[in-house]
């Protein structure tokens, strides 16, 4: 079992204090690439058929529920995923950390989750479940 925290910079990341390849380093790009906006980079950490469970929607399946998701049913407009905690054990990633941004109201929240990830054997994500510490999102 592999236990990190707190989150590293993205410096030190990129001056490679983490091996690439990794899951633990998919998942901090993913939460790069939502931070960014680049949802076709993000859905393609997913495998083909990958679930997502998120509290206040219905399972999204596939690629195309996740981008339909990532594109604009999501009520978050923008913002920052900040890791404080990667736990990984085996094909299982668990994530807690923290969120600040702005809804698509233009209201800001600020609030902390979890995240928890299955990778499949090509090192994508077959399934990712969230939880958060707030009323839904």
């Amino acid at each position: 079992m592999t236990v990190v925290h707190p989150a590293q910079p993205a410096e030190a990341r990129a001056a490679g204090t983490e091996s690439a390849g990794t899951s633990e380093s998919t998942v901090r790009r993913y939460y790069d690439l939502v931070d960014s906006g680049d949802v076709a980079g993000l859905v393609s950490l997913f495998t083909p058929d990958a679930t997502y469970h998120r509290p206040g929607y219905r399972p999204m399946v596939g690629h195309e529920a996740m981008t339909s998701f990532y594109s604009g049913e999501r009520v978050i407009k923008e913002g920052r995923h900040t890791l404080d905690t990667v736990v990984e054990h085996g094909a299982r990633i668990a994530v807690h950390g923290e969120f600040n941004g702005v809804l698509r109201d233009e209201s800001t929240v600020s609030l902390r989750f979890a995240d928890f990830f299955q990778v499949a054997g090509d090192g994508r994500f077959s399934r990712r479940d969230t939880f958060f510490f707030a009323p839904l999102v």
